[in-house]
Parts: C-alpha cells; sequence; structure tokens
C-alpha cells in the first residue's frame, strides 16, 4: 500500500518543507542516518553529508541542481552487507537506479537501505555551478519549471549533456518520494510512502495526481525525443574503431570516469595493478616498429574494457563524463552502447529490485540468433 500526503509549504519554502520530511524520518526512528546534498556553511559548496542530528537537517539542499557524486556509491559505503544502522539516503533518478543495480550487486544491504527518491528536472557541472553562484546567480531557479514538468536553466547555462537525454525524472520504486513535478511548485509537493509517517497534509486529488502523471509524461516524452537525436547523431559519426579512437584522442588515462561510476563498485581492478605498467624500453620498441607511438597508450582499451564489464548496469548519469578533466564524450559513449546492449536482453538498468542481472542469470532462449 502507498501513502500519499500533500503537503503545502509555509510562505512557498520548499526546501523547508523537504526538511521536515527528512526530521521526521530521523525523530520517529525509521533511519539511523540521512545521506543528503548538504550545504554545511552560508555560501559553501553543495557535498554529500551523513546527518544524524534532527537539529542538523537544516543543513541539507536536497534541491540543489548539482551532483558532485553519483551518491549510490557513497550508499554502498554506509549500507553495504554487515553494516550495523539502517541509511537513509536523498537519491535523484539516475542515483536511485545506480541503488537498485547495487543492490542486485550485493553491495548495498536492502534490509539496511531506506531510498529517499526526489523528482529531478536536471543538474549542472559542479564547475558551472559553482561559478552562476559567485556570480550571484540562484541555480535553484532552475525549478520554476516543476508545474509544466520542464527545467528552467538560467540563459547562457544548461544542465549536463547527461540530463538532457535523462528519460526518468521520478525516482519510481523508490521507499519514500517526494515530488514537485506537475505540482503547484513552490507551495506543494507530494510525498508518497511504503509506509505512514507523521506528516500534517491532505490527501492529493485524482485531479492533481492526474496533472503530475501528464507533466512526467510530457517531459519523459521530451527527454525521450532528445536521447533518440543525441544517440543517433553519435552513432552517425563511429564507422569503425579508428573513428572511436579519434573520439577519445584526448583520453588521458587518468581514470576519473571509472572512480566517478557507481556501477564501477571492483575492489580488484586489473588497470590498478602492474599490468599496463610497460618498461621503458617498451615504449621506445614501439615507437621504432610503428614511427610514432601514441601517450599514454591503452586508453581505448581501459574504456571497451569498462564497457564490457558494466554497460548492463548503466544508468546514463554521466558521472563519468563530469569528472573527466578534458569533456570526453564518455556518458555519450556509455549510454549508446548500453541502450543496445540492454535491449538485447530486455533489460532496463535500475527498473526493477526484482529484475534478475543479465550477466549473472542464465536463460535457454535468449540471444537464440548468436
Amino acid at each position: 500500500m502507498t501513502f500519499r500526503v500533500l503537503l503545502e509549504t509555509k510562505e512557498g519554502n520548499v526546501t523547508a518543507a523537504i526538511r521536515s520530511v527528512l526530521r521526521a524520518l530521523l525523530e520517529s526512528g525509521r533511519v539511523d542516518a540521512l545521506l543528503a546534498p548538504c550545504r554545511p556553511a552560508e555560501g559553501a559548496a553543495v557535498v554529500p553529508a551523513v546527518v544524524t542530528a534532527p537539529q542538523q537537517v537544516d543543513i541539507c539542499d536536497p534541491l540543489a541542481p548539482v551532483m558532485p557524486v553519483n551518491m549510490a556509491t557513497l550508499a554502498a559505503r554506509l549500507a553495504a552487507p554487515g553494516a550495523g544502522r539502517r541509511i537513509g539516503a536523498v537519491l535523484r533518478p539516475c542515483e536511485w537506479r545506480a541503488a537498485v543495480e547495487l543492490i542486485k550487486l550485493h553491495q548495498i544491504d536492502p534490509e539496511r537501505f531506506v531510498a529517499i527518491g526526489i523528482d529531478c528536472l536536471g543538474t549542472y557541472d559542479a564547475a558551472e555551478y559553482a561559478e552562476m553562484r559567485r556570480a550571484g546567480l540562484e541555480p535553484h531557479a532552475l525549478w520554476a519549471g516543476a508545474p509544466a514538468g520542464d527545467a528552467a536553466p538560467i540563459g547562457g547555462h544548461s544542465v549536463r549533456s547527461a540530463c538532457q537525454m535523462c528519460e526518468h525524472p521520478t525516482a519510481a520504486g523508490a521507499h519514500l518520494h517526494i515530488g514537485l513535478i506537475g505540482l503547484d511548485y513552490p507551495r506543494q509537493l507530494l510525498v508518497e510512502s511504503v509506509e505512514e509517517l507523521p506528516l500534517e497534509g491532505s490527501p492529493a486529488s485524482e485531479a492533481t495526481l492526474g496533472a503530475r502523471a501528464q507533466a512526467i509524461a510530457d517531459l519523459t516524452a521530451r527527454r525521450t525525443a532528445a536521447r533518440d537525436r543525441i544517440l543517433a547523431a553519435w552513432r552517425g559519426r563511429l564507422g569503425d574503431v579508428s573513428q572511436l579512437l579519434a573520439e577519445f584522442a584526448g583520453c588521458v588515462g587518468c581514470q576519473n570516469c571509472m572512480v566517478a561510476c557507481p556501477i564501477c563498485y571492483c575492489k580488484e581492478c586489473i588497470f590498478r595493478t602492474p599490468t599496463f605498467d610497460h618498461e621503458p624500453e617498451q615504449y621506445v620498441h614501439w615507437a621504432e616498429r610503428r614511427g610514432a607511438l601514441r601517450l599514454p597508450t591503452d586508453t581505448l582499451l581501459f574504456h571497451l574494457t569498462r564497457l564490457n564489464h558494466m554497460a548492463t548496469s548503466c544508468v546514463g548519469c554521466g558521472a563519468c563524463e563530469s569528472a573527466c578533466p578534458n569533456h570526453l564524450p564518455v556518458a555519450t559513449l556509455f549510454r549508446a552502447v548500453a541502450q543496445r546492449v540492454q535491449a538485447q536482453f530486455d533489460y532496463e538498468a535500475g527498473r526493477s529490485i526484482d529484475e534478475e542481472l543479465p550477466l549473472a542469470t542464465f536463460r535457454e532462449d535468449e540471444l537464440p540468433q548468436v
């Protein structure tokens, strides 16, 4: 059974209303700690933080349109199998879907984890967000488009490329969900939960729920069309491996994309071993054979190996691309490949906890064309 409560904000302070929901979770003992995006000091950057004291919930900034890290990665540290505390995590849709994959990969204990999903219209890159703040702009203005289900970025700025083609604006299936799209923002928010919470609100009318559903459907349709357009253009540029190598010629082998990816959870990785630490003479020998040798070597192999390992669980969060110092289209590549790989298995990463992982499940009748 799903409990729905429509909350009216005080003086349009929707952030304060969301904080009251988070505070109720701590005060009622439903969670022992909260993982949430926070602003520890006035004007400070938004950073993930663990909050245990209800009075400290006021530092949480759940609507900040910036994602410095996919929080599913941190949830896997706090709610790992064997953890003793019950952790509540405020997650955007892509973070929730990544958490679903990590649950199925046995990196998050579902018995010790409460997902607090929140609608998302998109996020700015961390550097752009900081620049906007320094310029005296208010990035939260992005939410002005919530009633119509459309982001309202400030002129001259745009949300991350991964957000522009994200067809999942809500965290469907989360234990508790905070809805803003299609409502009278900033005067209303919808709280949906698998269990009743001590919140003072009113039932949501069918008209309200219908308007919200329509706004979500419209936004999803626009983002899906953008996704198809962007991925089609990308695939049109790549006819062979040489063109792929050209796209990633600027890779410096920093492996930031792997560190940022919530699905790359392996404690041991071949790229973190001496396997690719070649002897100095080997580089010169290769250069003599070819006439010239690009450095660092093995960068395309690195990306293709990552794709092979996690394409079925990629949720398209774009954390990899945001972490790239040379702004390579890593997220577009991974999204393009993951879309087709997942379609082969009739699977969508993060869609359902009950949906089995393709690479962990044998079906006799799958891939008959192979």
